[in-house]
C-alpha cells in the first residue's frame, strides 16, 4: 500500500508518527509544515495543491492529522470516481478519532479506519448508512473480492434499497456459507445483485458484479494483426454473452511468443499472457477438438482449447475460428463467500 500522511502542528506530528508506525512496511510519505523541520517528514510546499494532487494519484490512502475541514478543502479539486479515488481519512491531532472521509467502501477507508483506530487506541467514526445499520455493503464486498462493479449507479441504488428491504442475489457460481444481512437468494425482482461472468441482467435493475475468472486460449496465423485478434475475441465474447471484464488472462503455445499482433492485443487490454510448450499442452487431460493439421504444425492436436484450460476448470467455449484466429474460453473455479 502507498500512503501519504499530512500533519499541521507539533502535536499533529507526534500523532502522525503513530500513524507511520501503523503503516510500517508500506511505502509511506509524510509531510508537515516546513517550520517544524521534523525528522522523517518532508516539507509541505506552498502552494500545496500540486503536492496534494500528486498524492491523490499516487497514494492508496491519504491520512490527514488535523481538522476534517483541512482534508476536505485539500482533496476537493481531485475527487473524481469511486472506483479510483484513494481512501482518505482524518485523524484529530490528539489521536482520539479516526474518520473516513472518502472511498469508505470501494477504497477501503472504513476498514482502514477501524484498523488504524485500534492501533491508536482511538474511536473510529463510521457514517455510511449500510455500516451503521449493520447491512450488507455491496461495494465494499465487491472491492475486497476484486470484482468489477458494472454500474456505480446500480450499486448506489442497491445500497439505498437494502436499508428498506431484502435484496435478491443470483450467481453463476456456488454460494458458500450464510448470506449477509439484507440479502436473499433469488433470481428475479425490481432490483438485485448478479455475480457472474455472463453479461446478463435478471432483475429490472441489476447490479452486475464480475469476477476475473475467464481464460482466453488464442491461436493465430503468423503475422495476424492486433485488430483481427481483437475482433475475433470480441465476437466470441459477444456471441456467448461473456462479460469482457471477466477475462483474466490469455494463453497460447510458445511458438507464438514473438507474435506481434497477439502481444499488442494483450498489452492494450492489460491482460497477462502465458505461453506453453506443445508437450505441456498435450499433457493436459480432457476432450478437445482435435486437428491433424494443427498437430502436424504445432506438435499438439489443439492449441486454443488446451491453452484456455491451463489453470482453469471448465471449458465454456470450444475452438471458434474467426479470420484465421482461433479462440476458446474457459473458467476458473470460483465461489461466492461473504465470511
Amino acid at each position: 500500500m502507498n500512503a501519504a500522511v499530512f500533519a499541521y502542528s507539533r502535536q499533529g506530528c507526534r500523532t502522525a508518527r503513530k500513524v507511520l508506525a501503523f503503516f510500517a512496511g508500506e511505502e509511506v510519505r509524510a509531510y508537515t509544515m516546513e517550520r517544524f523541520g521534523e525528522k522523517g517528514f518532508l516539507p509541505l510546499p506552498r502552494p500545496g495543491r500540486p503536492l496534494y494532487g500528486e498524492s491523490f494519484c499516487w497514494a492508496d490512502a491519504m491520512v490527514f492529522v488535523g481538522s476534517a475541514g483541512i482534508a476536505v478543502r485539500e482533496i476537493a479539486p481531485f475527487v473524481k470516481d469511486k472506483r479510483t479515488d484513494p481512501a482518505v481519512l482524518c485523524v484529530d491531532e490528539l489521536g482520539t478519532y479516526v474518520i473516513p472521509l472518502l472511498s469508505g467502501h470501494i477504497g477501503g477507508a472504513n476498514a482502514l479506519a477501524i484498523r488504524l483506530a485500534r492501533a491508536l487506541d482511538a474511536q473510529p467514526v463510521i457514517t455510511t448508512a449500510t455500516d451503521i445499520n449493520d447491512k450488507f455493503s455491496v461495494d465494499a464486498w465487491a472491492a475486497r473480492q476484486g470484482l468489477w462493479i458494472d454500474s456505480l449507479g446500480a450499486a448506489k441504488a442497491v445500497s439505498a434499497a437494502i436499508l428498506e428491504q431484502n435484496i435478491p442475489l443470483t450467481s453463476d457460481f456456488p454460494i458458500v456459507g450464510a448470506l449477509p444481512n439484507g440479502v436473499i437468494q433469488e433470481d428475479s425482482g425490481e432490483i438485485g445483485i448478479c455475480v457472474g461472468y455472463r453479461a446478463r441482467r435478471p432483475f429490472d435493475r441489476t447490479l452486475l458484479l464480475v469476477p476475473p475468472v475467464l481464460h482466453l486460449g488464442i491461436g493465430c496465423r503468423r503475422g495476424t494483426d492486433e485488430q483481427t485478434i481483437a475482433a475475433a475475441v470480441d465476437r466470441v465474447l459477444e456471441e456467448h454473452a461473456l462479460h469482457p471484464k471477466a477475462v483474466k488472462m490469455v494463453s497460447s503455445i510458445d511458438l507464438k511468443a514473438d507474435e506481434a499482433g497477439l502481444l499488442t492485443f494483450c498489452k492494450k487490454r492489460e491482460l497477462p499472457l502465458s505461453f506453453y510448450t506443445a508437450a505441456a499442452l498435450g499433457s493436459l487431460p480432457g476432450e478437445f477438438t482435435a486437428s491433424l493439421r494443427v498437430l502436424q504444425t504445432a506438435g499438439v492436436d489443439n492449441v486454443c482449447e488446451r491453452a484456455a484450460m491451463m489453470g482453469a476448470q471448465k471449458l465454456l467455449v470450444q475452438k471458434t475460428v474467426q479470420n484465421g484466429v482461433t479462440v476458446a474460453v474457459a473458467a476458473e473455479k470460483w465461489e461466492v463467500r461473504f465470511e
